[in-house]
């Protein structure tokens, strides 16, 4: 869960970038992703510095080794993070840039 998360948050920032005709680098850096997206829009940094602490979850438990694993509450904390990061930049989007159910975009037969 941690990893996606992650992946939720990193792809979110770029989005928000890709949106603003930002350009960045190859990746996984939330710092780095968080930094450009508060030149765009610095009202972000209070949902997007938590976020951060997010990067380490892009390769953790992805290869072999010891990786400390974080309780269930750290990892609804870190669910809550990304979530945060999703909706408050969804928000700086334009309509059409949202997402639309699947009700809206598949015909029902």
């Amino acid at each position: 869960m941690l990893f996606h998360c992650q992946q939720a948050a990193e792809k979110t920032m770029k989005g928000f970038l890709t949106a603003h005709d930002r350009i960045f680098r190859k990746t996984h850096d939330l710092d780095e992703l968080a930094s450009a997206c508060e030149a765009v829009d610095p009202t972000l940094k209070e949902v997007l510095n938590p976020a951060r602490d997010l990067t380490v979850f892009a390769w953790e438990f992805r290869y072999p080794g010891e990786a400390e694993v974080p309780s269930l509450e750290e990892a609804r904390q870190f669910r809550a993070v990304a979530g945060e990061v999703y909706r408050s930049i969804l928000t700086r989007l334009p309509q059409e840039a949202h997402p639309q159910s699947l009700s809206d975009s598949m015909p029902i037969n």
